[in-house]
């Protein structure tokens, strides 16, 4: 007669399962062999929270989630990711890795992968935005570098699904964040910013540094990479080809001049120029051959640079912004010199301000919208229709508001009591 097989207890005799054991101290612990071999164990207090654990366990390999990975943490993907990203330009992975190391490392990196629920995704944006203060665009920054991080743990099956998706909308709507209003001068601020800098001796040689960027549309590192062989005078056009970006390399190497390619594809593009525009390069030709100014320095094999400062190196855009602020402040305060009450002031912008202005000079003289793209260098021409929507809603406000003047005229005029 076969012998009956005797069934494993607790000290509270409660029949344990294949793999469940008690320990002296009372608490339970449950082994069992993965896919590849390897042997795991859980602890738990409790009989029933081990085999919640246990129910855990079995979803996990039934869905080839990699339960020996489970103490792995947002950081050490991070660390990994960092290996094997490719694909991005160095400055914006530098930029990447800084924003990472500043607000996710310290705090949330430290989180166990397996552990993270959508709600805690949500509480620290919530706790950047609300405790720390970030702007929408910093969190946006660092949300693109968590959600691939998710993403990569969701294909390596570490976890099932990535809880960072969609959380980035919520809070955008949770906290009301409006994409920032683009700005641009007035015609009247423009001529004014132009005729001061024309007319001050102090600021002359920025002229043709900041007529290019209002009359061309170039982003700032478009402008100050343009070469002498870049432009064709006689033909009127600028190759706009590359970038020239200052930036942080790391820690140990610090900031320094690069040279990229456009932000896209679409931004390696022939832009016309406007005669001013051709005036301005002539002028600053004409004043580097009087100073005896060369281009000094090469980078990345890229040299003889137009726009240079005193010591023939690369212009950096801290520098024009700067000079910008300095340029407003004078400007305004020969405006008051002039009268207490000045029609025009010049407002704080900086020199994306200008790129702009030149979007919306294009909108008011009745551009079409494929030259615009062309001339912008936008990769999608939506990105160029939110602009030209953007500037023609204020157009039409102001055109209605002279029609609703017409109108009114009118009426006075046909009204039998006003005479």
């Amino acid at each position: 007669m076969a012998r009956e097989t005797t069934k494993r207890r607790d000290k509270d005799r409660i029949v344990l399962r294949k793999g469940e054991g008690q320990r002296p101290n009372g608490t339970y612990d449950y082994r069992w062999t993965d896919i590849y071999g390897k042997r795991h164990t859980v602890y738990a207090p409790t009989l029933d929270e081990l085999r919640e654990k246990e129910k855990q366990i079995a979803r996990d390999v039934s869905d080839g989630i990699k339960t020996d990975k489970r103490n792995t943490t947002v950081n050490d993907l991070f660390d990994l990711w960092c290996t094997i990203k490719r694909g991005l330009k160095d400055n914006t992975f530098q930029n990447y890795k800084y924003m990472y190391n500043a607000f996710v490392r310290p705090t949330f990196g430290k989180l166990k992968l397996f552990q993270i629920k959508k709600s805690d995704v949500k509480r620290f944006y919530n706790s950047l935005v609300d405790d720390r203060g970030l702007q929408a665009s910093t969190v946006d920054g660092i949300h693109t570098v968590l959600h691939q991080l998710f993403d990569l743990a969701v294909d390596d099956e570490f976890i099932r699904t990535n809880p960072s998706d969609r959380v980035l909308k919520e809070l955008k709507q949770a906290h009301c964040f409006e994409q920032e209003k683009r700005t641009a001068l007035t015609v009247a601020e423009q001529d004014l910013f132009l005729d001061y800098l024309k007319s001050t001796p102090k600021y002359r040689h920025w002229y043709p540094v900041f007529a290019v960027m209002i009359g061309t549309g170039l982003r700032v590192g478009e402008t100050t990479g343009l070469r002498w062989c870049d432009i064709d005078l006689d033909e009127g056009l600028i190759d706009v080809n590359h970038t020239l970006i200052y930036y942080s390399h790391g820690p140990q190497q610090g900031c320094s001049f690069n040279v990229n390619t456009p932000k896209t594809k679409a931004g390696i593009r022939k832009v016309p120029m406007l005669d001013f525009v051709r005036d301005a390069f002539i002028e600053e030709q004409e004043t580097q051959r009087e100073l005896g100014l060369k281009c000094k320095v090469s980078i990345d094999g890229y040299t003889d640079f137009i726009f240079i400062n005193r010591y023939g190196e690369a212009q950096h855009y801290g520098t024009l912004n700067k000079a910008i602020r300095r340029i407003i402040r004078d400007c305004n305060d020969a405006q008051f010199a002039r009268s207490e009450n000045p029609k025009v002031l010049l407002p704080h912008f900086s020199c994306h301000t200008l790129r702009h202005t030149f979007t919306t000079r294009m909108c008011e003289a009745g551009v079409n919208i494929k030259v615009m793209q062309d001339c912008l260098g936008h990769k999608d021409v939506s990105t160029t229709l939110g602009i030209y929507a953007d500037v023609t809603k204020d157009l039409r406000k102001d055109e209605f508001a002279q029609l609703d003047g017409f109108f009114k005229k009118k009426c006075e005029t046909s009204d039998p009591q006003a005479s």
